[in-house]
């Protein structure tokens, strides 16, 4: 190459250095961010708020963040609202509802919530499909649903799996008090291990290849008729007996379960665990329930949890009128067949039949007694250890962590003296392990599963009308014929909506000139369908308590009495979709 051709190509390559790059130019690159928000790491429920409230200083026109109530433990329950203002008012367009982490320790459910409103405001305007999603809906995020538990996880003695629950003060053991024998840290590793005592008929021992493994010794006669035993026995999670009742651990922070305390099929302590006294008993789920019931735009719903793998919907139990409609469950099957497909390793099940018995939940409350389109999503699971969708072995879950996690997860074997078993081990997993996806592994969770909720999205309610017909019945007698069309996998109106009369049913309003008027009104069964069924009380308005079908139309007709060329105009209204509109003229169209 020669001097003048080598300078053209540097000047070429500074040139195309220094021009902005496009989302077409390099759409596998990340975006240049407005933010400072990452996705290696967690965060506690201060660190949460800041990132919400930097997400709205960064997108003033497109985010807000508003506290709807506050925790038993006087922390803000904060829902951010995202939404494109210029595109429509907020309750005109079809809206999704996200939480996560009503369970205190299901840590990277809240991360996955932040991450959904980071990933929509940072590639707005930036890629086409984020920004006609956006600009077509809302969404509300509610990171944490149970900040008083994260923040307990975060900051006191927990396993992997607690503490699930909210933090007022519950009285466990029923003794008078509250609260009053938790866990303690008798090793000083900030978990609650598993502790072990000496045991002259205990079954385990020290594994002799690694002491910080207990393996199980069957009982062993001796030639003497001495028999050989481990000599350790387990001993319960990590703790000691602080009330003096003779019990571990029995009463610590809070004792409920914000999962439970929803009206739908709720039932009281006795039979659902963690019910809590009555629906909206606690103040979390009390602020967000009154939320969402002030926005009855909200067509789909998705609910973070851990762990498992799986994608969730209702019912919750087996009640006479539990099972959802055929036509609901065309459109959670398909819905969950896509995420089974961008989800390895998840499985799309059904909570009562596949999981347990769930009364009182969320996702059914809103799918129930709300209409809503709901999942619960279960995120990690071991399956992606192996990346293959398979569980792993024994021996490759060992690997995974020594090899991968460089044994960050686990703490040794160590002895302790306690004050009722005397000298104890104590060790093993932290509460980082088992339910929660390593650190490196947490944003590919959060996208993936992001991913999911935006193709669910993505099908919530899109209407537009196909041009009306118009043909003349008489000298001033017209028939007018419309389609509403949608576009979408979600109904404007579920079946179980339709069935149970919930909310408001979907309304289609003719409005022509005074010297006009609509004589007669009512539905078609398909559009060549040359009778159609009458709705006598109001002709110019017709109540669709079904809605408009997935991906389907709903047909009408109107008899409407009026002079040739009278305009008129059709608008039809939904609760759980945009409103449309369509003008025409008392005029037959030309033909061909």
């Amino acid at each position: 190459m020669n001097i003048p051709q080598l300078t053209t190509c540097l000047v070429a390559t500074l040139l195309a250095w220094s021009a902005p790059h496009s989302a077409s130019a390099a759409p596998q690159q990340r975006t240049e961010t407005k933010t400072s928000l990452r996705f290696d790491h967690f965060r506690d429920w201060p660190t949460m708020l800041a990132e919400m409230k930097e997400l709205e200083a960064a997108f003033p026109t497109l985010f807000t963040v508003v506290e709807i109530g506050r925790s038993a433990q006087d922390r803000p329950i904060v829902v951010g609202i995202l939404e494109q203002r210029a595109s429509g008012d907020e309750l005109d367009k079809p809206a999704m509802y996200i939480d996560g982490n009503i369970h205190g320790n299901e840590i990277q459910a809240a991360e996955t919530v932040l991450y959904s409103a980071w990933y929509l405001l940072e590639y707005y305007g930036k890629n086409a499909a984020i920004t006609e999603l956006v600009d077509r809906s809302v969404f509300y995020f509610v990171p944490s649903a149970n900040p008083d538990g994260r923040q307990n996880w975060f900051d006191k003695l927990n396993t992997s799996s607690s503490a699930r629950t909210g933090q007022a003060p519950t009285d466990d053991d029923r003794d008078g008090v509250c609260d009053e024998d938790g866990p303690d840290d008798i090793n000083g590793d900030g978990s609650v291990g598993q502790m072990w005592r000496r045991d002259p008929t205990g079954p385990f021992r020290p594994n002799e290849l690694d002491p910080d493994e207990m393996e199980y010794i069957a009982p062993e006669v001796k030639s003497d008729g001495s028999i050989l035993r481990g000599g350790w026995s387990m001993a319960g999670m990590e703790g000691i007996d602080n009330d003096g009742d003779g019990l571990v651990n029995e009463d610590g922070t809070g004792g409920y379960d914000l999962n439970r305390n929803w009206p739908a099929d709720w039932h009281p302590e006795h039979v659902q665990g963690g019910a809590g006294d009555w629906p909206f008993s606690h103040p979390e789920s009390r602020a967000i329930g009154a939320f969402i019931r002030t926005r009855s735009n909200i067509a789909a719903g998705q609910a973070y949890h851990n762990a498992g793998g799986m994608i969730l919907r209702g019912p919750g139990a087996a009640t006479r009128d539990a099972e959802y409609p055929q036509a609901d469950r065309a459109v959670y099957e398909s819905i969950a067949k896509t995420g089974e497909n961008l989800l390895p390793g998840y499985r799309s099940m059904v909570i009562h039949s596949d999981l347990y018995p769930v009364r009182g939940g969320f996702v059914n409350w809103l799918a129930e007694s709300l209409g809503v389109v709901s999942f619960t999503n279960e995120l990690w699971t071991d399956k992606r250890v192996m990346q293959n969708g398979q569980s792993p072995t024994k021996e490759q879950s060992k690997l995974f962590e020594e090899k991968l996690r460089f044994e960050s997860t686990r703490t040794p074997l160590t002895k302790a003296m306690h004050p009722t078993h005397g000298e104890v081990l104590v060790g093993g997993s932290t509460k980082w392990d088992s339910r929660i996806p390593p650190s490196w592994m947490l944003e590919e969770e959060c996208h993936r599963n992001f991913a999911f909720t935006m193709h669910h999205a993505g099908e919530m309610p899109r209407l537009h009308f196909i041009a009306p017909v118009v043909k003349r019945l008489g000298e001033t007698l017209w028939q007018v014929d419309f389609e509403i069309q949608n576009d979408a996998l979600i109904p404007s109106r579920t079946a179980r909506a339709a069935d149970k009369h919930i909310g408001m049913p979907d309304r289609l309003v003719l409005t022509v000139p005074a010297e006009a008027r609509v004589v007669a009104s009512g539905f078609r069964n398909g559009r060549f369908d040359l009778t159609f069924d009458e709705q006598n009380d109001t002709p110019a308005t017709l109540d669709c308590e079904r809605g408009v079908p997935s991906r389907g139309s709903l047909f009408t007709r109107f008899l409407v009495e009026g002079k040739e060329g009278a305009p008129f105009t059709a608008v039809y209204r939904a609760e759980k979709a945009t409103d449309r509109s369509v003008e025409g003229t008392l005029r037959e169209a030309a033909t061909p």
